[in-house]
C-alpha cells in the first residue's frame, strides 16, 4: 500500500490512474452563471486503455474518408453550438438536463441517490490494488480515478457512441449484435478508432467527437467524490479494457473553487478566469492532471450577451446567438497537451483594434528575415510526437514570422494598450521566430486580466494573460514580459516537463530567452545587447542571492526528486513535491537558478552554437514531454570536447539541479563578467556596490580583483579606492598598468592615489617596474 497523502501538507497529489485508462479528448458543454458564481454543465471524456493494460492488436487505423457523408458536411462548430438541452437523446435518464444559463443552479441532491455519493473523504494516491475496489461475486470492480476538487458531481453515465448515425465506418463489422458484452466491446472499439484517426482527418474527428458527445446514455455509473479525486466504477467490470471508454459527467463548480477566480475587472464589470492555481484545473472540470495525459479538447460555453469568452483554442471563436440574451462560444484544440494548460476567461472584454501602422510593421518584419536565420526552417524532419496536425510540418506555418493576434482589455485600459502593447506584439513574435523558428501555435490572444491577478503574466495555448502593471512607464517591462510569455509557447507548452517538479525546464528557459527575444525586438547593436544582458544578470544574481538567504533549502533544489524524477506509481498516480507549499508560489529560484545554468552553458559553448542547439532541441522534442537529462544529453552530444573539462550531465545535476544554494561562479566567469562591464560607458555607484557585495570581489583571486580595480578607476568609484591601494601594495606583479589608468583619467584624487601608492612601494619595487611607473607618473 502506498503512503496516504495528507491534503494539508505540502505535496500536491496527482490521483488519476493514467496507466490503466488515458483520456485522449474532452468535450465540454458549459454555462457560466455570474449570479451564482458557478460554471455548470457536462463533460464527456474519451479514453484509450493505458499502458499497463493495453492489448496488442493487429487492427490498423481506418483511412481518412476523402468525402464526408452528407450529414458530416455540417461544420463541427455549428453542431457544437447546439444547446445540450435541445438534444432529447442526450441521456436515457437525464435528471439534470435543464441548466439555467443565467439563473440559480439546481441543488445538489446526488448524495441522496442510492448509487452514488458526493461525500467528502480522505483520499490518498491509489495503489495498483486499490484501483479495483468493490467486491462483485468474489472479484473486484475496476475503479477509474480522476483528479477532482471543489466540484459538485451530479451524475456519471456511459455514452452509447454506437447509436450515432454514420458511426459504422469506425467498426470492423457494421452489424450490431444484441449481445451485451459484444456491444460494450463495439463501443470501446469505436472510441479507439476515433481517437486514433490520422492527423489529416482532424475535422472529421472533431465532428464525430461532437456527435458522440451528444449520443444517448446507456446506463449510470457509480461514483464517489473525495478531497482530491472522483472515483467511478461500473458494476461487474473488472478491467480497464472493458470499462466504458466514453463517459459523460454532469457537474458544477463551487464559488470558492480554487481553479477559477470570480471578480470584477478594472471597469467594475464581473468576470471569471483561470489563474494558474497550484491545483491546476481540477476544480474547473474532472480530468487527468498528470502531464502524461496529453489530450485534445473542444468546448462550447454559453453566457449572457455582452460577455466575451476567451479560451485556449486554435480558432478565433465568433459568438452564436442561441436565444435572446444568450450567446454560445466554441473553441477546439488538435494538439495534445496536459489538461492543466486549458485556460478560460469570461468578461466584458473589448478588443483593442489594430492600427494601419501595426499591419505595416508586421508585413515588414515578415519579409526582412536574413536567409542565414531562415535556413534551419526548411529541413523536413519526421516529428517524434504522437500524430496531430503539426505546424512544424506545414510549409506555410514554417514561414510565418508573425502569427495572427488580438488584444483584449477592459474598456478603461484600451487606450493604454494601444500605446505600446499593440506595436510590441509583432516585434516580439518576429524576434522569437528568428531565434527558434516555427511558432508552435497558430494564433495568439493577449488579455489584460483584472488587478487581483497574482503574476505579471501567464502563458497558455493560444492565449497570454498580462497584468495591468506592465502597461505604464514605457515599453521595457511590457516588452520583456511579453517576450517571456511568448517563449513559453516553445518551453512549457509545446515542450512540457514530464515531471512538474522540474519547473526550471519551463521558467528557466523562458527567462533566458526573454533577453534574447527582447534584444532582437529592439534591434540593438552587439555592444548594447551585451551591456543590457550583463546588467540584467547582475540584478538577477542579487535577487537570487537574497532569495536563497531567506528561504528553505529544500525549496531551492531544481530537481527535488533527484533520481526519482519522472517516476510514478504502477497506477500512474504521483505527487508534485512541494506543490501546495504557499511560499513556493512566489519564489523565483526555478526562474533564476535555471536562467544562470543556461547562461553558463551558453557562455561555455558560445551563444551562436548554443542557440543552434536550442533550435535542434525544439525540432526534436516539440509535442513531447521531457526531463532535464533529455536536454542536457543532447546539448553535450554536440560539444564532446567539454567532457574532458568535466562538464557532464552528472556534474550539472550535482552542481546545479540537485543541490540548494547558488553554484559558485568560476574565476574565469567572473573575469568575463567584469570585462563585459568594463565596456559600459557608465555604471552608477549603486550598481558597483551591488556588484562587489554580490560576488564578494575583495575575496577573489588577483585576476578578478584586477578587473574590479579597473572598474573602480573607470567609474571613479571612491569607496573602492582602498581596494586599488591594497592591490598596488600587495599585487605588484599585476599592478603596473593600473598606475597608467589612474593617471590617464586626469582626476586629481586618482592621481594623488597613484603617487601615494608609488611612494609607499618604490623603495622595494623591481627596478624595471619602478622605471616604467615613474615614466607614467612624472
Amino acid at each position: 500500500m502506498e503512503t496516504q497523502l495528507d491534503p494539508m501538507k505540502d505535496d500536491l497529489p496527482l490521483m488519476a490512474n493514467t496507466s490503466y485508462l488515458l483520456v485522449k479528448h474532452y468535450v465540454l458543454d458549459l454555462d457560466v452563471d455570474f449570479k451564482s458564481k458557478v460554471i455548470e454543465g457536462i463533460i464527456v471524456l474519451f479514453f484509450e486503455t493505458g499502458s499497463q493494460y493495453r492489448k496488442t492488436s493487429s487492427t490498423g487505423k481506418g483511412g481518412c474518408q476523402s468525402q464526408f457523408d452528407e450529414t458530416c458536411k455540417m461544420r463541427a462548430s455549428e453542431l457544437c453550438h447546439t444547446p445540450v438541452t435541445n438534444v432529447s437523446a442526450c441521456s436515457s435518464k437525464m435528471e439534470h438536463n435543464d441548466f439555467a444559463v443565467c439563473g440559480k443552479g439546481e441543488e445538489d441532491t446526488s448524495d441522496k441517490k442510492g448509487n452514488h455519493s458526493n461525500e467528502e473523504q480522505a483520499s490518498g494516491i491509489s495503489s495498483s490494488k486499490d484501483c479495483c475496489d468493490i467486491e462483485n461475486h468474489g472479484k473486484k470492480d475496476f475503479l477509474l480515478v480522476l483528479d477532482c476538487c471543489d466540484l459538485s458531481v451530479l451524475k456519471v453515465e456511459e455514452v452509447d457512441v454506437a447509436a450515432v448515425s454514420g458511426i459504422e465506418k469506425f467498426t470492423r463489422s457494421a452489424e450490431l449484435t444484441n449481445v451485451s458484452k459484444e456491444l460494450e466491446n463495439l463501443r470501446n472499439q469505436i472510441v479507439h478508432e476515433l481517437v486514433t484517426l490520422p492527423a489529416d482527418c482532424w475535422k472529421e474527428q472533431l465532428y464525430y467527437f461532437t456527435r458522440c458527445s451528444q449520443a444517448p446514455g446507456c446506463g449510470e455509473l457509480l461514483f464517489t467524490t473525495g478531497t482530491w479525486s472522483l472515483e467511478i466504477r461500473k458494476s461487474g467490470i473488472q478491467t480497464p479494457t472493458d470499462f466504458p471508454h466514453a463517459i459523460r459527467i454532469w457537474y458544477k463548480t463551487k464559488p470558492e473553487g480554487r481553479s477559477v477566480t470570480w471578480t470584477t475587472d478594472q471597469s467594475g464589470r464581473p468576470c471569471v478566469y483561470t489563474m494558474g492555481s497550484p491545483i491546476n484545473n481540477r476544480a474547473l472540470f474532472p480530468c487527468q492532471e498528470p502531464p502524461v495525459a496529453l489530450s485534445t479538447w473542444q468546448a462550447s460555453v454559453r453566457t449572457a450577451a455582452g460577455f466575451v469568452v476567451l479560451m485556449s483554442g486554435e480558432n478565433s471563436a465568433e459568438p452564436v446567438q442561441l436565444r435572446e440574451g444568450i450567446l454560445s462560444w466554441y473553441y477546439y484544440v488538435t494538439m495534445p497537451m496536459p489538461a492543466s494548460t486549458f485556460t478560460i476567461a469570461v468578461g466584458c472584454w473589448q478588443e483593442v483594434k489594430q492600427q494601419s501602422f501595426t499591419a505595416a510593421i508586421q508585413t515588414n518584419i515578415e519579409f526582412s528575415l536574413p536567409s542565414s536565420q531562415a535556413d534551419f526552417r526548411w529541413h523536413e524532419e519526421i516529428c517524434g510526437h504522437v500524430e496531430y496536425p503539426c505546424r512544424f510540418q506545414n510549409s506555410v506555418a514554417r514561414l510565418q514570422a508573425v502569427i495572427p493576434y488580438r488584444v483584449f482589455a477592459p474598456c478603461c485600459l484600451m487606450e493604454r494598450c494601444g500605446e505600446h502593447l499593440l506595436q510590441l506584439i509583432p516585434q516580439c513574435l518576429s524576434a522569437a521566430y528568428i531565434t527558434l523558428g516555427t511558432h508552435p501555435f497558430s494564433r495568439l490572444d493577449v488579455l489584460i486580466v483584472p488587478s487581483n491577478f497574482s503574476s505579471l503574466g501567464m502563458a497558455s495555448p493560444h492565449i497570454i494573460f498580462l497584468s495591468q502593471s506592465v502597461l505604464p512607464g514605457g515599453s521595457h517591462l511590457c516588452g520583456t514580459r511579453l517576450c517571456h510569455e511568448i517563449a513559453h509557447a516553445w518551453f512549457g507548452l509545446a515542450i512540457g516537463a514530464r515531471d512538474w517538479t522540474e519547473e526550471w525546464l519551463s521558467e528557466g528557459f523562458a527567462t533566458f530567452l526573454e533577453d534574447i527575444f527582447w534584444a532582437r525586438a529592439q534591434q540593438l547593436s552587439h555592444d548594447e545587447v551585451k551591456g543590457q544582458q550583463e546588467l540584467k544578470a547582475l540584478l538577477r544574481w542579487r535577487r537570487l542571492r537574497d532569495e536563497v538567504q531567506n528561504s528553505e533549502e529544500e525549496l531551492q533544489v531544481l530537481r527535488p526528486k533527484k533520481e526519482s524524477t519522472g517516476e510514478f506509481s504502477e497506477s500512474g498516480a504521483s505527487i508534485v513535491k512541494h506543490g501546495l507549499k504557499a511560499e513556493k508560489i512566489f519564489m523565483q529560484v526555478h526562474y533564476l537558478k535555471g536562467y544562470f545554468l543556461l547562461r553558463s552553458l551558453a557562455r561555455t559553448i558560445g551563444e551562436a552554437s548554443y542557440l543552434a542547439s536550442l533550435r535542434k532541441f525544439v525540432h526534436k522534442f516539440h509535442g513531447q514531454l521531457v526531463l532535464s537529462q533529455d536536454f542536457l544529453s543532447m546539448l553535450l552530444e554536440d560539444i564532446p570536447e567539454q567532457k574532458e573539462s568535466g562538464l557532464t550531465v552528472e556534474s550539472i545535476f550535482q552542481n546545479w539541479l540537485d543541490t540548494s544554494g547558488i553554484p559558485k561562479l568560476l574565476p574565469d566567469q567572473l573575469v568575463l563578467l567584469l570585462e563585459s562591464l568594463l565596456e559600459e560607458k557608465t555604471l552608477c555607484p549603486r550598481i558597483l556596490q551591488c556588484l562587489e557585495k554580490t560576488y564578494q570581489l575583495r575575496e577573489q583571486d588577483a585576476e578578478v580583483r584586477h578587473r574590479w580595480c579597473e572598474l573602480v578607476v573607470k567609474h571613479k568609484y571612491v569607496p573602492g579606492y582602498g581596494d586599488i591601494e591594497k592591490f598596488l601594495r600587495e599585487d605588484q606583479a599585476m599592478g603596473v598598468y593600473l598606475y597608467g589608468e589612474l593617471m590617464v583619467n586626469e582626476d586629481v584624487k586618482q592621481q594623488e592615489l597613484a603617487h601615494k601608492c608609488f611612494s609607499a612601494v618604490r623603495e622595494h619595487m623591481d627596478a624595471s617596474s619602478a622605471k616604467v611607473v615613474a615614466e607614467m607618473l612624472f
